[in-house]
């Protein structure tokens, strides 16, 4: 991460100087007053500049790689990164020789690494970024087959009389449901039970 260090009469000045020399905006600054600024004699004989160390600041996509990368290391494989910064998203697809330990069983692995880099890419921002974690298309597999899952429960409870209770599901695999049943006529959807084990119920109306 490149630092320079400037002077100034005053610190905002200082950083001002750090700005130009940096090239990026005043808030992607890391700012370490060096010394303060003192007035000499008269206000002019003796007097001390101030001096600031400054240093760029990850960007949000640079901070998730940093941890992606620090994350697959301690995991022992070997993984490349792919990150698209889409103003309010960040989406990293993730490639590599063992990616069926990614995802983990069902999902829960790459759901809980997608919930941490969240947490790293968005502490100490003001601007939420939203972060979608996918590798090999799993995420839209896993979405076609919970489409045919809620069709064909929700063909049983039309014929059975009977409500089905599905497996616990994180929020976003339980929209999929929610909005994939929401037009059936005969059939409605609610969810019950606390996370992390809060499952989709399909009944009829």
């Amino acid at each position: 991460m490149r630092s320079v260090e400037t002077t100034g009469k005053t610190i905002e000045e200082a950083v001002l100087s750090a700005v130009a020399q940096l090239g990026v905006p005043r808030d992607r600054l890391e700012i370490e007053i060096v010394e303060e600024p003192e007035k000499g004699i008269l206000g002019i004989f003796g007097r001390k500049n101030a001096v600031v160390q400054a240093s760029k600041r990850r960007t949000q996509a640079e901070m998730a790689e940093h941890f992606l990368e620090g994350l697959f290391k301690n995991m022992q494989i070997a993984v490349d990164i792919d990150i698209r910064d889409r103003g309010d998203l960040l989406s990293i697809e993730l490639s590599g020789n063992n990616m069926g330990l990614v995802i983990g069983y069902r999902g829960e692995t790459l759901d809980a690494i997608q919930y941490l880099v969240s947490l790293v890419a968005n502490s100490g921002e003001d601007r939420y970024k939203k972060v979608i974690i996918d590798t090999e298309g799993y995420r839209k597999k896993r979405e076609e087959t919970l489409k045919r899952l809620s069709r064909r429960l929700a063909h049983r409870v039309e014929k059975t009389k009977k409500r089905v209770v599905l497996e616990p599901m994180n929020p976003y695999e339980r929209r999929v449901i929610h909005s994939t049943l929401q037009y059936k006529s005969h059939i409605s959807t609610y969810s019950e039970g606390e996370e992390p084990y809060r499952r989709v119920v399909i009944d009829l109306k």
